[in-house]
């Protein structure tokens, strides 16, 4: 089968960006570009699940492709992860935009070229064309963040992402600097060949690493340098922090696996001592804990929501560090957990869009109370998203945190600490999901207190369903996922 296939997905989501443009200035209503987004997306994921599932033999692609963009297993599973993610995302925002007086063609457009962007990244095989990813799919995060535009709120979030993010990618791009002085390469295979060969300068690329861990980990929101994500989930649009959320962090994500496998999985590179083991060890120490416990003082949901998120970056951060050891089990399972932690984010965030209406966000516990009883579908939706996001079984998020915490308990040493560590933080962050459910389900609203009522949008529900039905189907038959998962991460360690 032609190599074209291989790079279809994104193509594909260019074109599709190019034409709603055009379509945004001829359409009488908006929300048939929610249709259209959500189809594209969905045709793009299609093809990259295809191939995850047939496992077609597809021809070499040109060197010239391969150099800067890998076409294999790996950008595939994120190919599926992120169009679903953004999918979902764009149908939310079919109901949202309407509903709040937002509704504008130019969400879908930005949406589209930041998955795009997304996927970039998270193909990347050179130093060159993930900052380009990188930049991408960040611009089009920033303008959606801002898409109230009478909002000071998503002004602040927007500003505050936009200038810490601006930092950041040039810490990144300067770490990528150092390895190319260090190595003679900026592709992903030429810097490993240098480093296998004995050819680079270590400091300077040890150096170079560093930034370059540092620009990543601002994008997953591993603290200390998380400081933009509570105000940005806040401020944005919810379907704009869902696409955050999920296409953005996984696209993170997928390229800091494939550098650190490909480009960094020597022996110094990976040693206690000097490598990068430790370093992301102290990144999701410090990141599970302080995450869960922030979590606990929030009075808006959203707010509450956007430090889970933090937590959840350091569980997927153990994963990560424990495939220096355990490559093909702590890869598998970091794939696996980010496309969990992608649908029950989806629907956690797409209740509280569901749950609003005529203008008026259901965003702070107060507005959830009593919901479950008076609107028991909204209700229990919400319910399995903060359930599956806690990891109870049987949904996505057990199997998610299961298979996290196994690789770093198979990786032995001082990644058992850390497995134990993460359990703990677990038990500390059922209870503010609990409170969710609790506060629906088992309390009235107070005197005074504004009272949810939910808007009625096919779009939204579509969502919600869809991803109730991933996420007890990824906890119930995860073997499919699981399968699709263990084959990219033996493609790319090469086991």
């Amino acid at each position: 089968m032609s190599w074209w296939i291989g790079v279809a997905p994104l193509l594909l989501l260019l074109g599709g960006g190019l034409l709603i443009m055009l379509a945004d200035a001829f359409a009488k209503e908006r929300a048939e570009l929610a249709t259209t987004t959500t189809v594209t997306l969905a045709l793009s994921g299609a093809i990259s699940f295809y191939v995850l599932l047939v496992d077609p033999v597809l021809a070499p692609a040109p060197e010239l492709v391969t150099r800067y963009l890998a076409t294999d297993k790996l950008g595939a599973f994120f190919d599926v992860v992120i169009c679903l993610g953004a999918a979902l995302s764009t149908l939310l925002a079919g109901g949202y935009l309407r509903e709040h007086g937002l509704e504008r063609g130019e969400f879908y457009v930005l949406a589209l070229f930041s998955a795009f962007g997304a996927m970039v990244l998270a193909r990347a095989a050179d130093m060159a064309t993930l900052f380009i990813g990188l930049e991408t799919m960040s611009l089009g995060v920033y303008a959606m963040i801002a898409f109230r535009r009478r909002s000071a709120r998503a002004a602040e979030g927007a500003i505050k992402y936009f200038l810490l993010g601006s930092f950041a990618a040039a810490i990144l791009l300067f770490g990528s600097a150092l390895v190319y002085a260090g190595t003679g390469a900026t592709s992903f295979v030429g810097i490993a060949a240098a480093m296998a060969g004995g050819e680079a300068s270590t400091k300077l690329v040890l150096l170079g690493l560093l930034l370059v861990v540092v620009g990543l980990a601002f994008k997953v929101s591993a603290v200390p340098f998380h400081m933009w994500t509570p105000d940005a989930y806040e401020g944005a649009p919810t379907p704009a922090t869902t696409f955050m959320s999920v296409a953005v962090k996984s696209a993170a994500f997928a390229v800091f696996v494939r550098l650190l496998m490909t480009s960094f999985g020597d022996p110094l590179s990976t040693s206690a001592a000097a490598g990068w083991p430790p370093v992301l060890a102290g990144l999701a120490a410090v990141t599970m804990v302080f995450g869960n416990l922030a979590a606990l003082g929030q009075s808006s949901v959203k707010r509450m929501l956007a430090y889970s998120s933090i937590a959840h970056a350091g569980y997927v951060l153990v994963g990560l560090g424990a495939a220096a050891r355990v490559p093909e089990l702590g890869v598998s399972s970091v794939l696996f957990y980010l496309a969990a932690y992608t649908v029950s984010n989806a629907l956690a965030f797409g209740a509280l869009v569901y749950a609003g209406s005529k203008g008026k966000e259901a965003v702070s516990y107060a507005d959830l109370a009593g919901l479950g009883r008076r609107h028991p579908g909204v209700g229990l939706a919400m319910a399995v998203g903060v359930l599956s996001l806690m990891g109870f079984p049987p949904t996505a998020g057990f199997f998610g945190k299961y298979y996290v915490f196994n690789a770093a308990v198979q990786a032995g040493g001082g990644w058992v600490w850390l497995a134990v560590l993460g359990v703990l933080s677990s038990a500390v962050g059922a209870y503010y999901y609990l409170r969710v459910v609790v506060l629906m389900f088992m309390r009235e609203p107070a005197q005074g207190a504004p009272i949810a009522v939910p808007m009625k949008s096919g779009y939204v529900l579509v969502a919600l369903v869809a991803s109730a039905v991933f996420v007890m189907n990824l906890g119930l038959l995860p073997s499919t996922v699981l399968e699709m998962a263990v084959a990219a991460a033996q493609e790319l360690v090469g086991a």
